[in-house]
């Protein structure tokens, strides 16, 4: 083989080896058919985790709104070998930022007779808080700070709450820091104001420091203000509390309360001063008992009348009758249609005011 022979084949070998390469990347990478090159991330492509189930983003919204509450009480002591001393007690509780100028609302029995009420906002700034009113049916208290910038929590006037719905209650447990525990609706609980009692029940956690705090949802909305977990008497008349039974006022129960006590200072409930129930199942309210000398006693109401209807407002259950009652103020006028022995009776009542000593008991 000559000299040019051997040259031309030492040439020819890596072309031929080069036109086999080409060939076979043609052929398993198509992306270099298209001209867009070899897609090489992958080999240093990290690993990710999978997505997870959190509330984190709803918390951001409503947590901030969630203030620690201290309430300051002096008590003095009388001693007979001492001077008087002055004693300092101070209550933990939580509250929630409600409107952008200052309104709180918190519990009533973390701030009873209070000397001095601070909020420990969640920005680090610590505030006096100034008593507005309270309402102790409810266990409720509005207090007023002056502050700037503050987080308002979420809200929605009609959080429309299921048994089943997951809720987040959100305080400061004996005084750890802002906690947050978890749980669903238990029990719904009834929105009006004659049903005194009727608070929503979940299974979230709660504890010392808690009362006062938001129940949000999963959305981070405001759908309660967090009360008190349930109590019972053991076999030694000792107080125990039982897990899993909690309770929080409802939403739009205790915006009522607020914006009443804002305007008016506190919260006057109407009553006629009659027990009833349901009527077999039928329209109207079978009058159980009359007070005597009360409203409506001394609008001519008698026991066994069945009560139909309210202003004009057609009553189907005990519940709706109360609300009316409870919701019309104090002196007004209520026009009430009642059938006796077959005759249909219309009365004129002036609605008196239900005062928290009546509810004892």
């Amino acid at each position: 083989m000559s000299m040019l022979s051997r040259i031309l084949l030492a040439l020819f070998k890596p072309i031929m080896l080069g036109v086999v390469v080409a060939a076979i990347l043609l052929l398993f990478f198509p992306e270099f058919r298209k001209g867009e090159g070899l897609d090489i991330t992958w080999l240093n492509k990290e690993e990710k985790l999978p997505p997870r189930l959190s509330y984190y983003d709803a918390l951001a919204r409503s947590a901030p709104a969630v203030a620690n509450i201290y309430s300051i009480e002096i008590e003095e002591s009388n001693r007979r070998l001492f001077r008087n001393r002055t004693t300092e007690r101070t209550s933990l509780g939580s509250g929630v930022v409600m409107r952008e100028d200052g309104y709180l609302l918190t519990c009533y029995h973390v701030i009873k007779n209070a000397d001095s009420i601070y909020a420990a906002l969640q920005d680090s700034r610590v505030v006096p808080a100034q008593l507005i009113g309270f309402d102790e049916v409810t266990d409720l208290a509005v207090l007023k700070v002056e502050a700037e910038g503050l987080h308002v929590i979420p809200q929605f006037p009609d959080p429309d709450l299921r048994v089943g719905d997951v809720v987040m209650a959100i305080g400061n447990p004996l005084d750890l820091g802002q906690t947050i525990t978890s749980g669903i609706v238990s029990r719904t609980g009834h929105t009006g104001l004659a049903n005194y009692f009727d608070f929503v029940q979940t299974d979230a956690v709660l504890n010392q420091g808690n009362s006062g705090g938001a129940l949000v949802d999963s959305n981070g909305y405001l759908v309660g203000i967090t009360n008190a977990n349930f109590k019972t008497i053991d076999n030694r008349r000792r107080i125990q509390d039982v897990v899993g039974v909690n309770f929080a006022v409802p939403y739009p129960l205790a915006k009522r309360v607020m914006d009443e006590i804002i305007e008016n200072g506190t919260v006057r409930r109407g009553q006629l001063g009659f027990s009833g129930k349901g009527y077999n199942d039928t329209q109207g309210i079978l009058v159980e008992e009359v007070a005597v000398n009360g409203p409506a006693h001394t609008a001519g109401l008698r026991v066994n009348d069945v009560l139909l209807s309210i202003n004009g407002v057609q009553l189907d259950n005990t519940n709706k009758a109360l609300d009316l009652i409870a919701e019309t103020q104090p002196g007004s006028e209520m026009i009430i249609v009642v059938s006796r022995d077959q005759q249909m009776i219309t009365m004129t009542v002036i609605v008196g005011e239900l005062r928290p000593q009546m509810l004892a008991g």
